[in-house]
Parts: structure tokens; C-alpha cells; sequence
């Protein structure tokens, strides 16, 4: 079995708790025609670089029934500032489109097969995964972006067509899994493999 969720698989369950006070399962959002779970963080200069196209994605597919859910599993042993009172801080501060949960024992982001952040997955109506992948080419400067991955496959996916390019490698920060080395990594560095 492949590490990350494959086309076709169905969106693995959870029940988080998100900046708002409240905790979330899949079946709160059943509501959305089309669900993107995305998985990111507080610190990353790859997710930093790119929210604000995740955010126009994310308003700009709305009116089509398309939620956003953004998962931080991030260990904060490895990064302190990915810890719940930042995630909080960072959605007083942005206001971002989408409900932001905290993973911290990181069972979901096994569960979906997060390798990067930020990493997308787009579900369909009946939650089988359509899309998975970068979000942008070029997240982390934003404005020398060419191809924007995930506006494609939603434009495609709502006007009821198949996505032509299922599947992209995701690219920043790898997911900082609980027990790996906490070394210190610079603020503006990112450990790519």
C-alpha cells in the first residue's frame, strides 16, 4: 500500500479540535459539494508564501460548494510555533476562509499520507479523492507562480469534468512527525528531501 491516499480512496474519518472552540468530523462537513482537506502549519515559508492564493482558491470556489478544511499535525517539539496557541493567533490575525484544526498525536496526517506542507486533497461529493497534490508551482514566492494545480482541478471538478492532472508532488516543508530529530532548522529553511 502507498504511504499517501491514492485516486479513487476514500477520506479517512477524524475528530480534531479547530481555533474556533469547537471539535470537527468528516461529517460536519457534509454539507460541501466538493471538500479540500489541506494539510499545513503556522511556521513554513512554502505554506506562508502561498496562503493568501490558497485563501482566493478557497473564496473564489465557495459560491461552487467547495469547503476548505486546514489540518496542522506539525510535532511542536520540532517547531514551537506550530503548537494550538499560534494556529489561534494565526486565524485571529489572517481570518483565513477555512476551519484550521490541530492533529497533535498525527494520526490523520498518517491516515491521509501528508508528506508536505502544504499538501491538498480534494474529495468529491461522495468523498473519494480526486485530486492530490501542490497546491501552486511555485509556493513559497507566490507571485513567480506559472500553474496554479489546485484552481485547475477544482475548475475542472465542479463543471462536473475529470481532473486531467490528478496527481502533482507536493512541494515544502516535510510534515515535522513526532520522535524525528528536533534539530534546529532556520526560520527561513525548510528540510526538503
Amino acid at each position: 500500500m502507498a504511504f499517501t491516499l491514492q485516486i479513487g480512496e476514500t477520506a479517512p474519518d477524524f475528530s480534531l479540535p479547530a481555533t474556533d472552540g469547537n471539535t470537527y468530523q468528516l461529517s460536519d462537513f457534509d454539507d460541501a459539494e466538493t471538500l479540500v482537506v489541506f494539510f499545513t502549519c503556522n511556521h513554513c515559508p512554502f505554506v506562508l508564501g502561498s496562503n493568501e492564493a490558497t485563501r482566493e482558491t478557497a473564496e473564489r470556489f465557495a459560491p461552487h460548494g467547495v469547503t476548505f478544511v486546514g489540518i496542522n499535525a506539525n510535532s511542536e517539539k520540532t517547531h514551537p510555533n506550530d503548537d494550538f496557541e499560534h494556529m489561534v493567533e494565526e486565524m485571529e490575525k489572517h481570518s483565513f476562509p477555512w476551519v484550521y484544526l490541530r492533529d497533535k498525536p498525527q494520526d490523520v496526517a498518517r491516515a491521509y499520507g501528508a508528506l508536505r506542507t502544504p499538501h491538498f486533497y480534494v474529495f468529491d461529493r461522495e468523498r473519494k479523492l480526486v485530486y492530490t497534490g501542490r497546491g501552486v508551482d511555485n509556493p513559497r514566492e507566490v507571485e513567480k507562480m506559472t500553474v496554479n494545480d489546485l484552481a485547475n482541478a477544482l475548475e475542472e471538478h465542479v463543471a462536473g469534468k475529470p481532473v486531467s492532472v490528478p496527481l502533482t508532488n507536493p512541494i515544502g516543508c516535510n510534515v515535522k512527525w513526532e520522535g524525528e530529530d528536533a534539530h534546529w532548522i532556520p526560520e527561513d529553511a525548510c528540510d526538503l528531501v
